[in-house]
């Protein structure tokens, strides 16, 4: 399913803690894992440092990339690295689309620290703007496990939930996980004059549609099991509580949509899961009209 995955990698703690969650997903498809470190040379990272300061920043990459390689190796699994210079996110896209990445595995902040922890960090500039899923994973999930067992996608019957049911229908059939299938009503983003246009029927109606045709889709594709719900609520919590009751260990979203949980990217719903989600999540962004994904969802 997926034949080529990139890590990148800045060496960091975090960063080596996900480095053997990518290598479980690797020997899963048996597919070739880049390991990716970038040399940041950026204006700001340097502030105005001397060039022989990318010399070492080179000669330790490479050996962060080698340590990781070498612990890639050790599990018969091939393996790519790289060291290469400039902003970080654009470094990792372009190279995702040079090398036919179809994955792209990375964790929720890095060297720079919590601080920085996705919002505005190298990990979400990548989610906003790769052409390929991307999965971010907290370092602090305990006992991250490959291939999943229980997956949620989260819908709301915009395009970009359908490409999110759509992936998560593949990786059920390649995993055998069961396919969870959630819609939460949500009303409290509803202004009051569009409340008064909108019953409970209204919305009961739409959210039977919504998975209704999410469930048409899984079974289409002969998903051996599918689970189905519909919660009334705050989405970000409604999503969390139910991967917590239902013990699901991974969760794709898509992030182009007509409602708060999907159309803006980083922000809103969606931010609120990634921060707070004690499992990895996969990140699936629609492309726009001229082939390119869509990076405006981001709001």
């Amino acid at each position: 399913m997926y034949d080529q995955i990139l890590f990148p990698t800045d060496g960091s703690e975090p960063a080596a803690s996900v480095l053997d969650y990518a290598l479980q997903i690797a020997a899963e498809h048996e597919a070739t894992i880049h390991v990716l470190n970038v040399v940041d040379t950026s204006q700001d990272s340097l502030s105005g440092m001397q060039d022989d300061v990318d010399d070492v920043l080179e000669q330790e990459g490479t050996e962060i990339v080698n340590e990781a390689a070498q612990r890639a190796t050790e599990r018969g699994i091939t393996v790519v690295s790289e060291v290469l210079h400039g902003d970080p996110y654009e470094v990792i896209v372009e190279y995702s689309t040079q090398s036919a990445i179809g994955l792209i595995v990375m964790p929720t902040h890095g060297r720079r620290g919590l601080q920085r922890f996705l919002l505005g960090s190298v990990t979400e500039r990548v989610i906003n703007t790769a052409d390929v899923p991307v999965i971010a994973v907290n370092p602090r999930t305990q006992s991250l496990t490959y291939p999943c067992q229980e997956l949620l996608v989260p819908t709301d019957g915009s395009r970009g939930s359908e490409l999110a049911v759509s992936e998560g229908v593949a990786l059920a059939n390649a995993t055998g996980a069961t396919l969870h299938l959630l819609h939460v009503v949500e009303t409290g983003s509803l202004g009051p004059d569009v409340r008064s246009l909108v019953n409970d029927e209204e919305l009961t109606t739409r959210a039977d549609e919504i998975i209704a045709d999410a469930i048409e889709t899984a079974e289409a594709a002969t998903v051996d099991r599918i689970e189905s719900e519909i919660e009334v609520g705050v989405p970000s919590k409604e999503i969390r509580n139910y991967i917590d009751t239902h013990e699901i260990d991974f969760t794709i979203l898509g992030t182009h949509g007509t409602t708060d949980f999907s159309r803006y990217m980083m922000g809103g719903v969606s931010a609120k899961i990634v921060r707070t989600s004690p499992v990895p999540v996969m990140w699936v962004r629609e492309l726009d009209s001229s082939g390119e994904r869509d990076a405006s969802a981001g709001g």
